[in-house]
């Protein structure tokens, strides 16, 4: 057993010596999108390293990282199998037009270590949880919303590979099953997800000590490189887009609007 500190130095050099990995991976491949495929890993890395030294009970530890590897698995299969056999992402490629003479020092840099950093910090609830005092009610209620963003997040993800496999639906939007209640199921469902593991954490006092955590995973879904990035593609692509928007909820699910359209 080691305690909380020396934990968060193991799992920090432990990320960055797999960034580092990555990106090599990355050159050989000539694909710098395939640190997206790694990103659920790295939450299941430092979830199994953190795994055998922690102070909390062996079922909760047993919990945290089981919770934290499915999620992160499931979240890289899905990444990989979307952008195998397809171009680049064309956001890489207009990264590497835009770094100049060295584009891959600059992509290690911006793209790369940026990621390392945050990778680690959202996964601080995870590392919290390891020494928590076991199963008390925040503990039940953070399974019962890791349940709920799982759900979503891998419901949502499996009905939009259906839609755009179908030729039928080519050009058209999904504004079905969970799509018709919120714009961005997966996206949810993933936000819900880290704060179950945040109320994981709080079995322990200093566990709350890492809610900005969940904020920033949050934070980056619906205001950074998620749902607007997103969305600004949809709106030049979609005529029916705005339209969309207009009755279907931005990111909780709620009940969809009626519009004059309809």
């Amino acid at each position: 057993m080691i305690g909380l500190g020396p934990l968060t130095g193991l799992t920090a050099g432990v990320t960055l010596a797999a960034v580092v990995a990555t990106f090599g991976i990355a050159r050989l491949r000539g694909r710098y999108d395939t640190i997206d495929s790694f990103w659920g890993l790295g939450f299941a890395l430092i979830a199994v390293v953190a795994l055998p030294f922690g102070t909390a009970p062996v079922p909760m530890r047993l919990v945290v990282a089981v919770l934290t590897v499915l999620w992160g698995v499931r979240l890289s299969v899905h990444l990989h199998l979307r952008n195998h056999g397809k171009p680049e992402d064309p956001r890489y490629r207009k990264m590497v037009e835009r770094a100049g003479p060295r584009p891959a020092a600059r992509l290690f840099v911006r793209v790369y270590l940026v990621q390392a950093v945050i990778l680690w910090f959202v996964s601080l609830p995870v590392q919290f949880a390891m020494y928590g005092n076991g199963f008390g009610v925040t503990a039940w209620l953070g399974i019962a919303l890791w349940l709920i963003g799982f759900v979503f997040e891998t419901v949502g993800d499996e009905q939009l590979r259906r839609f755009r496999a179908d030729p039928a639906n080519r050009g058209g939007l999904l504004d079905t099953g969970l799509w018709r209640y919120t714009r961005h199921p997966n996206y949810f469902g993933d936000a819900c997800v880290w704060w179950g593991l945040f109320l994981l954490a709080c079995a322990w006092w200093p566990g709350a000590a890492t809610v900005l955590s969940p904020l920033a995973m949050t934070f980056l879904l619906v205001r950074g490189t998620g749902k607007p990035m997103m969305e600004a593609s949809l709106r030049r692509s979609r005529p029916r887009y705005a339209d969309y928007v207009a009755r279907t909820s931005g990111f909780v699910p709620l009940p969809p609007k009626r519009t004059a359209a309809r």
